[in-house]
């Protein structure tokens, strides 16, 4: 066997429960009830969302309002590059209005960051409109494309947050762009929503003379009001909680990791590797969607995670350096070139076709695809044999 990934069972996680502990004992009493032991080196794996509840980290609509009210001014304000979803978003947004008198907001077009479509790239050439300098009107998107519905969800964006915005007492302009500077004749009070761009649209919203630009993560980066928060990621990484209340990204997770691992080590002698992991980092082929929504991966993560794979291709050296070589002794000289290898493959041919991404990106994806995000119900995921390879017996 190779890498063996399993979904753990664990009881409904609430706030102020003793995660470390429960983690610890689920994976033992998996390991019992399902006859395999732990090894150094497997992987614990536990998603952010079983953390973030653990830590009671939430917070209102309210208080997402006024966060936004004092931090932006509380009249106009330019909301750009949100990405389409109703779990991730939708709820973000109706505190972002309550926090504003009128809401322009600017969509990215033909899709948002992670790969929600709004319009398909061939309707866009069909009416010759160029995505990278046009900027177009609610009016004028609707002229030349009507209504297009998410074709997983079945939902009109535009008309759904339009809605969200006018529901919240709060006026709404619709705009079409991908240049951060298209909204600053409508708005100087920007609120930049885009997660893995969100440095660059803030610098250049900066230097063309925004009065004030503010990112998600620059939202809820301390208490309003006693809610939860998170200093680093602000409203980056929150789901829908209820549809009053956002669970926000886990916030100061490695005390945790830290602590399943040393509770593994007393039990079992073992020194597992232990992380905190969110979105895979992986793109759908027939949607076009990159899960990534999250703003990391992995927001901690024990010390043996740290670092890329540093891999031979297999099937080089069948073809190339032992193409001569068959059975036993193709085996023995693959295997030797394995136990040789060292810590510079960077760049090498023989390693051309590896996958050179962080280890917690890798494992994280694994994590995710294997837990899901429905009602599987299996928050930890136990990673087996990842660090192996063709020499292990």
């Amino acid at each position: 066997m190779g890498t063996v990934s399993r979904g753990i069972r664990c009881p409904i996680i609430r706030e102020g429960d003793d995660l470390a502990a429960i983690v610890a004992e689920s994976v033992l009493e998996a390991a019992q009830s399902e006859g395999f032991a732990l090894r150094d080196r497997d992987v614990i794996a536990v998603t952010e969302s079983v953390v973030a509840r653990a830590q009671g980290n939430y917070a209102s609509v309210d208080d997402i309002a006024q966060d936004v009210r004092e931090k932006l001014g509380g009249e106009t304000i330019g909301v750009i590059f949100p990405i389409l979803s109703r779990n991730r978003f939708a709820i973000c947004l109706r505190g972002i209005a309550k926090g504003a008198k009128k809401v322009v907001l600017m969509l990215s077009f033909p899709s948002d960051e992670v790969g929600n479509e709004l319009v398909s790239l061939d309707k866009l050439d069909e009416a010759g409109v160029n995505p990278y300098s046009d900027v177009l009107s609610l009016q004028k998107y609707r002229e030349l494309f009507g209504v297009n519905l998410h074709e997983f969800t079945g939902v009109d964006y535009v008309e759904y947050y339009e809605q969200l915005i006018r529901e919240s007492g709060t006026e709404a302009e619709i705009l079409f762009a991908n240049q951060p500077k298209a909204i600053l004749p409508y708005a100087d009070h920007i609120l930049t929503c885009d997660i893995h761009t969100r440095a660059r649209t803030k610098r250049i919203l900066k230097a063309a003379g925004a009065k004030v630009v503010c990112g998600l993560d620059d939202i809820l980066c301390a208490p309003v009001n006693g809610s939860g928060c998170n200093e680093q990621y602000g409203l980056l990484g929150s789901n829908k909680s209820t549809e009053d209340k956002v669970k926000l990204f886990p916030r100061d997770c490695r005390p945790f990791v830290i602590e399943v691992q040393k509770k593994l080590l007393a039990a079992t002698g073992k020194r597992v590797e232990v992380m905190v992991y969110g979105d895979g980092a992986f793109k759908d082929p027939k949607g076009k969607i990159w899960e990534l929504a999250d703003p990391v991966v992995s927001p901690a993560f024990t010390d043996g995670l740290l670092g890329t794979p540093n891999e031979l291709k297999l099937k080089y050296l069948a073809d190339n350096d032992y193409s001569e070589l068959s059975g036993e002794a193709l085996k023995e000289a693959i295997s030797q070139s394995i136990r040789e290898k060292d810590g510079a493959l960077v760049g090498k041919m023989v390693s051309e076709g590896t996958t050179p991404r962080q280890l917690t990106d890798l494992i994280g994806s694994l994590c995710d695809l294997t837990s899901g995000s429905g009602d599987k119900g299996t928050p930890i995921v136990l990673v087996q044999g990842y660090f192996d390879n063709y020499t292990n017996e």
